[in-house]
């Protein structure tokens, strides 16, 4: 068996088996390690983020100054432009304050002008109600409620401007929107009521110049009438006295149409009021009712009595025994009682020269001196005096003078018919 020599650079005891064996290359010789991947990587990593550290440390207290110059720079431009946006924001609402302001004095001068051209419209339509004619058709503008309504709905621009606060964007572009469609309905408004008020004095104008046209329609009627009879209108008897200083009528500059037209209804009006006066003192209503049934008419006939060739100063009109008789006009009984071949009679006188003679009565229903209207009774139908049976002597007489009273008859029926 080989000796073993002893040598100081040995270990003293075995390696054990398997295990890789230790070199020892003297005193000078270096120690090697072998280490792991991932102990490797690890350092490698915290290595790098100490240098990176590092660097960035350096250049933040290398370039500390110029970040924080930046920093207060951004700072200060972001304020600005806050400013700059507050300005235009007030310079906004100041404008909008402005032209609020102006809308609202134009609706305030709009709604002046409607309301003074509805009391306008209201006038009328009290003179027009006044006249007491077909006039309801008019319907007047509400009174009262329209100035308050309107004033209420009108926008209130903000006086106070310091005290105001800063909306947002959103919140001013919202209230810009509501006041100017609210302005914009105001506007609408006002223009339906312009065209409302437009539409009523139209119907106004139309009434007016209607109503004297049918005045003057009816006047001229009834002047044909009395010319037909040989009466002057202008000159009719039996008018109270009237008279007084001439006093012009002043028409107002703002409605000289409607005042012209209204003031020719007042004339043509009054004509027809002394017309219609006078026309009632005029014998042209029949004298008994329904259709009249002519047996002998005015002027030379055969006298049923004697057969010889007569006068009849009236005319016959058939009647049964107790039919009422009226009055053909208004006027005062001058006698009513027996007269000779008339039998019971009644005679009115219509103080215009006109009187009216009924004869051959039943009965007599009024006495001397009485005053009767158109249309009243004044006796029955009968056959007193000179008569050979039941009818009606109706005499009209002018100053006096007998005429035929079918004259008078037809202008009463034509005055009827045109009215």
């Amino acid at each position: 068996m080989p000796r073993r020599s002893y040598s100081p650079y040995r270990d003293s005891v075995s390696a054990p088996r398997g295990a890789a064996p230790t070199r020892w290359a003297g005193s000078h010789d270096a120690r090697r390690v072998r280490l792991r991947p991932i102990a490797f990587w690890l350092v490698i990593g915290t290595l790098v983020i100490m240098a990176a550290w590092s660097i960035t440390t350096a250049t933040y207290f290398a370039f500390r100054e110029d970040v924080l110059t930046g920093l207060i720079a951004r700072q200060a431009e972001m304020q600005l432009a806050y400013e700059d946006r507050i300005a235009e924001l007030r310079a906004q609402i100041d404008r909008f304050s402005g032209r609020q302001l102006l809308d609202q004095e134009q609706y305030e001068k709009k709604l002046e002008q409607i309301l003074r051209r509805q009391a306008a419209l209201e006038s009328r339509a009290d003179a027009l109600n006044g006249l007491g004619d077909a006039t309801g058709a008019i319907k007047q503008p509400a009174r009262g409620g329209l100035s308050g309504v309107l004033r209420a709905i009108l926008p209130k621009p903000a006086r106070d401007k310091g005290a105001a606060l800063i909306p947002d964007r959103p919140a001013t572009d919202s209230r810009s929107g509501f006041l100017a469609k609210t302005t914009g309905g105001i506007g609408v408004l006002l223009e339906r009521l312009q065209a409302s008020l437009d539409r009523l004095e139209q119907r106004q104008a139309g009434m007016v110049g209607s109503l004297a046209d049918n005045y003057d329609a009816k006047a001229r009627r009834m002047r044909g009438v009395l010319i037909e009879l040989g009466l002057e209108a202008g000159k009719a008897p039996g008018e109270g006295a009237v008279g007084g200083p001439f006093v012009p009528v002043n028409v107002s500059k703002g409605g000289v149409g409607f005042e012209r037209q209204l003031q020719r209804i007042h004339v043509a009006r009054a004509q027809v009021t002394r017309l219609t006066r006078t026309l009632a003192t005029i014998p042209v209503r029949k004298p008994l009712d329904g259709g009249l049934d002519l047996q002998s008419g005015f002027g030379v006939r055969v006298d049923p009595f004697l057969g010889a060739p007569a006068m009849h100063t009236g005319l016959d009109l058939h009647g049964e025994t107790g039919d009422p008789v009226r009055a053909t006009a208004d006027g005062t009984v001058v006698a009513a009682g027996w007269s000779g071949g008339y039998g019971r009679v009644v005679d009115i006188d219509h103080h215009n020269g006109l009187s009216t003679r009924y004869g051959h009565l039943s009965s007599v229903e009024v006495r001397v001196g009485q005053s009767v209207k158109r249309g009243q009774i004044v006796g029955k139908v009968g056959s007193t005096g000179r008569s050979t049976g039941p009818h009606l002597h109706y005499e009209t007489r002018l100053k006096g003078e007998a005429v035929d009273p079918q004259k008078f008859l037809r202008a009463g029926e034509k005055l009827d018919s045109s009215l």
